[in-house]
């Protein structure tokens, strides 16, 4: 496949916010403890970080195969899932859908800048709604494991250390709300949150 420069600076900007967003999440849910996690400044913003070597290992490994998938713009969605740890009822589910212009891949030298500023920007407006989703989501009483699935199109060969597996929808009640995403005119992501009301 060719690949353009923009593709790789946009697949290091996309991953990157993918790993901090991961994080967030995972404190803001509070599926490990808080003192797990130290601050870092990063889009102007305070995020969150894990110091668990083991969960670090685990989101890079997860990260270093999307970042294959996002330059080759073969990706469609990342998406972190909550089960019950006694039930494995799947209870919360962070859907980001990514959007892949594919027009680069006829045309690598073809630019359509998306500014610095206006991504980070767009950027910092994921992870605050991200850090303010615990005002309306409902309060996580039970132990949770998480999971991270990835959707890519079809010709796209599973590899080692992947497994296919069901969609890990949340049923019964839930509810859905869209937030607002961000582009970086190769790969647009947009999230979304469903969730089991109590």
């Amino acid at each position: 496949a060719v690949v353009s420069t923009q593709s790789t600076g946009s697949t290091q900007m996309v991953s990157e916010f993918f790993y901090y967003a991961v994080n967030s999440i995972l404190f803001q849910r509070g599926v490990y403890p808080s003192d797990s996690f130290d601050f870092k400044t990063k889009y102007n913003l305070k995020v969150m970080e894990t110091t668990d070597e083991r969960l670090k290992n685990y989101l890079d490994q997860c990260l270093d195969q999307l970042r294959g998938w996002l330059n080759n713009l073969t990706v469609q969605k990342l998406v972190l899932v909550m089960q019950d740890l006694e039930t494995k009822e799947n209870i919360e589910r962070w859907s980001f859908d990514i959007a892949c212009d594919k027009s680069i891949r006829n045309c690598p030298d073809l630019t359509k800048p998306a500014e610095l500023k206006t991504i980070q920007k767009g950027i910092q407006d994921v992870i605050r709604q991200i850090v303010s989703s615990v005002t309306f989501l409902p309060i996580l009483e039970s132990s949770c494991s998480f999971d991270i699935l990835v959707y890519t199109d079809h010709d796209v060969t599973i590899p080692v250390g992947w497994d296919e597996t069901t969609a890990k929808i949340v049923v019964g009640g839930s509810e859905n709300v869209q937030l607002k995403g961000f582009s970086t005119s190769v790969h647009t992501v947009t999230p979304t949150i469903s969730y089991k009301m109590p």
